[in-house]
């Protein structure tokens, strides 16, 4: 299609518009709730709020659950449909499909977060044996997860057959690399779905009274968060490839078939590899944690093929258009508009992610770092730094488009992403330095009678301070996102909010254009990786707190 996806999004029916409107609402909300319960646990973990230990666990549920199962995936649901609905310019197939699958969605929203509030704090994995004297709070917890499961399997089926719709009426070859994207998207999301069937029906069945208590639920845990963690990096890519051709119109410069090979990949690398979640269990055979190991070091294959693409693409481009010197290509990039800025965020986050995620697929390391504070440190490089800033750039390209209202205070918007980033180096670096020295991430009073280390608290305090800046950047930034959902009164000039340049991609870059920023980066990623992780063995034999056994990685 020659249209650019504004003009594609502001050709969409009502009906689509409708769906598309009231399942990012609710993505929304949900984000609300997590950021909610994210402040209030940064809070209490710093120590400038005093509170009981139930209270504390239930923020952190509702944190989890708001923010890691809802707000990541019904917006990745209402993404996936707004740009499949948009890739052939036809609208949605089997609308109802979709409206039934997010009918379940919500309902688990509810019965989640109702569970959240019932009993004893379940966490987000919803682990049975803390419920083993109010079966009933499991239920009501454990039914939003298998709704949302039912819903993931159901809702993305309309994608598929969205996608598809032009091959079966033989209007159309073959998918283009985006829709091949889009369609590797929905598959994911219904394999997940699956999953979270497999995980959380024992447990429901067993408040029901039908089956006997879960003996495998860590494990069943494992698979399912492997797919959950990963799942959203894929997502997060392909929104790259597609942001970036919506704000320059820039396609790969290395085609659209190494394109599909390289999302291909997510299928072949991300399965295998959830065996590194599984290093905290103790029966676990020796060769089984060596395989893991080796199979580890192939997830970040996908996602950093991907980043080089749209990186060494942008470069190429960029210094046709006028681009000079090592970084002087950048300023050509559209950076008026948040999405850019966002994307930048993004790709920054994610390369301090990759690399302490390398240290904890080391299987010595493993045992000793899962349960310390090192996990939440650095995976809010990836849920927050990446996932969620992609998440609400490719919000704000659709959903202006789609309803016609200028995007609020872009001027203001473009540097939200800019301060979660400091907020979440913040964050992450003082909770990987506090999982270095043994700080248990499941703990909120760690003083341990006085005897804990002075610096604990002193960590605690800059993570209670980068998770402060990341929560007020997210609600500034979702807020104002979210303004996009009321349809404006009245033509505007430009639905957009401001001038999207998509005219890069009209002309073809120069021959033998040279792009170096996308594989120093990658150097210098995979440099970092074996300096943390040298840095972790040094450390090993001296952390103050071993957590070993614990079979509750993640």
């Amino acid at each position: 299609m020659s249209a650019t996806y504004k003009e594609r999004f502001q050709a969409l029916g009502d009906s689509d518009r409708r769906l598309l409107v009231a399942m990012s609402a609710v993505a929304f909300a949900a984000l609300a709730l997590g950021i909610l319960g994210g402040f209030l646990t940064a809070l209490g973990r710093g120590g400038l709020i005093d509170v009981v230990p139930d209270t504390g666990y239930r923020f952190l549920t509702v944190h989890g659950v708001g923010i890691f199962f809802y707000w990541l995936f019904i917006a990745q649901a209402a993404l996936l449909l707004g740009f499949s609905a948009v890739e052939q310019g036809r609208g949605l197939a089997r609308r109802r499909l979709a409206w039934a699958g997010f009918a379940l969605m919500l309902a688990g929203f509810g019965f989640s977060m109702a569970g959240a509030h019932m009993g004893t704090p379940l966490l987000y994995d919803g682990a049975p044996d803390l419920a083993g004297d109010a079966p009933g709070a499991l239920l009501v917890f454990n039914l939003g997860y298998l709704l949302l499961g039912l819903g993931l399997i159901v809702l993305p089926a309309t994608a598929i057959a969205t996608l598809l719709a032009p091959r079966w009426e033989g209007t159309q070859e073959r998918l283009s690399a985006v829709g091949f994207a889009l369609f590797t998207w929905a598959g994911f999301l219904m394999v997940t779905g699956f999953a979270a069937l497999y995980t959380f029906m024992p447990g429901t069945l067993w408040a029901l009274g039908l089956g006997p208590m879960p003996t495998n639920h860590g494990t069943n845990w494992h698979i399912v968060f492997h797919n959950m963690h990963y799942l959203p990096l894929m997502a997060t890519v392909i929104l790259w490839y597609v942001l970036v051709r919506a704000l320059t119109g820039v396609k790969s410069v290395f085609g659209d078939r190494f394109s599909k090979i390289v999302f291909s990949m997510y299928l072949v690398f991300v399965p295998p590899t959830s065996l590194y979640h599984m290093f905290l269990e103790p029966d676990l055979p020796g060769v089984v944690r060596v395989t893991g190991s080796l199979l580890s070091l192939f997830v970040s294959v996908p996602t950093l093929t991907a980043f080089l693409i749209i990186v060494v693409s942008l470069e190429v481009y960029a210094r046709s258009q006028g681009g000079r010197g090592l970084f002087g290509w950048m300023r050509v990039l559209p950076w008026r508009h948040p999405a850019m800025s966002s994307m930048a965020v993004a790709m920054l986050s994610m390369g301090f992610g990759i690399v302490f995620a390398f240290v904890l697929i080391q299987e010595q390391l493993a045992p000793l770092l899962s349960d310390t504070f090192f996990v939440p440190g650095y995976f809010h490089f990836f849920t927050l730094g990446t996932v969620s800033i992609t998440l609400l750039a490719a919000f704000s390209v659709m959903l202006p488009a789609m309803g016609g209202r200028p995007l609020w205070r872009p001027e203001w918007l473009r540097w939200m992403p800019w301060l979660a980033f400091v907020g979440v180096v913040l964050f992450g670096m003082a909770g990987v330095a506090a999982g270095y020295l043994g700080v248990p991430r499941r703990v909120f009073v760690i003083d341990y009678m006085g005897h804990a280390p002075a610096l604990w608290h002193t960590l605690m305090g800059a993570v209670m301070i980068g998770g402060t800046l990341m929560a007020l950047a997210l609600a500034v930034f979702g807020a104002g996102v979210a303004m996009s959902l009321l349809r404006a009164r009245g033509a505007v000039s430009d639905p957009a909010g401001l001038a999207v340049a998509a005219s890069w991609g009209e002309r073809a870059p120069s021959p033998g254009m040279a792009a170096w920023v996308g594989p120093v980066s990658v150097a210098i990623i995979v440099g970092a990786m074996y300096v943390f992780t040298a840095v972790g063995f040094e450390l090993m034999n001296a952390l103050p707190v071993t957590a070993v056994g614990g079979g509750g990685h993640h």
